[in-house]
C-alpha cells in the first residue's frame, strides 16, 4: 500500500514526538514505540490536528481535553505495563491513553462519565481495532466485575484517592507483583503525580510515592452532586 503525503508527515512528526519524549525524559523504549505507533491525530479534532503531534493538551469538547503526550507517556511509563496486564483507566477521554495501553499488550478495561463523549471514542477505538471493554459511570467507584487490575491509571486530578480503586488493585503474592494505582492527587491549583503500590492483602500493605506535578481536568465523583 502506497503511504500517502499526510500519512508520511504524520510519521515524521510522531518520529518527532517521541525523541522529544525522550529527551524530556521517557526512558522506557516500550513506551515510546507505543506512542510512535498510536495515530494521536485521528484522536483530536479536524481543526487541531496541525497541532497534534505538539506535546501539548488539545480539548475535545465537554469541556475534556485530549493529554499533553508526554503526561501520557509519563503515567504510562509509571504503570510498568506488561504484556496481558490487566488495566483500568478512569476517564476515557479521546482515547488516546487507551489506545497506547492497548498498544503495549494490555487488556483495557476505560470508564468514562461523558456519554456523548464515550459513544465518539468507543466508535473510533473500534474502527482502529483497539479492543478496549468501555462503559458510562463513575470512575471514582472503579469496575469491581473486572477487578482485580495489575494497573489502574487515572487521567483526572483527584482531590483524594478514591477507596475503591485502592480495593480492586491486585495484591502482591507469591504469583503476582503489587498491583500500581497511577493518579494526579490534588485541587484545582495543580496535582502532584502519585503511585501506589499494593504490596499485599492488609489496609496498610501499600507503598506511596510521588512525583512531578501537573495539571488535569477535575475526577468527580458522582456522589458528591
Amino acid at each position: 500500500m502506497v503511504e500517502s503525503r499526510d500519512e508520511r508527515k504524520f510519521r515524521r512528526q510522531r518520529q518527532q514526538l517521541v525523541d522529544q519524549l525522550r529527551q524530556r525524559g521517557i526512558s522506557d523504549e516500550r513506551v515510546l514505540k507505543a506512542i510512535n505507533a498510536v495515530p494521536r491525530h485521528l484522536f483530536v479534532e479536524d481543526a487541531m490536528r496541525p497541532r497534534a503531534y505538539a506535546d501539548e493538551a488539545l480539548p475535545i469538547g465537554l469541556n475534556q481535553t485530549i493529554s499533553q503526550p508526554f503526561t501520557v507517556a509519563y503515567q504510562t511509563e509509571l504503570l510498568e505495563v506488561r504484556e496481558h496486564d490487566r488495566i483500568l483507566e478512569i476517564g476515557t477521554g479521546s482515547g488516546y491513553q487507551a489506545a497506547v495501553l492497548c498498544e503495549l499488550g494490555a487488556r483495557v478495561f476505560s470508564i468514562e462519565r461523558h456519554e456523548p463523549l464515550l459513544q465518539r471514542t468507543r466508535s473510533l477505538l473500534d474502527d482502529l481495532g483497539y479492543r478496549v471493554t468501555t462503559k458510562h459511570g463513575d470512575g471514582t467507584k472503579g469496575w469491581p466485575s473486572f477487578a482485580p487490575y495489575d494497573g489502574i491509571v487515572v487521567t483526572a486530578g483527584a482531590v483524594d484517592i478514591p477507596d475503591a480503586l485502592i480495593k480492586q488493585l491486585r495484591a502482591a503474592d507469591d504469583d503476582h507483583r503489587a498491583g500500581r494505582l497511577v493518579i494526579p492527587v490534588g485541587g484545582s491549583g495543580g496535582q502532584t503525580m502519585t503511585l501506589i503500590r499494593k504490596t499485599g492483602t492488609g489496609p496498610h500493605d501499600l507503598e506511596l510515592e510521588e512525583f512531578h506535578s501537573f495539571r488535569f481536568v477535575p475526577l468527580v465523583d458522582e456522589g458528591d452532586k
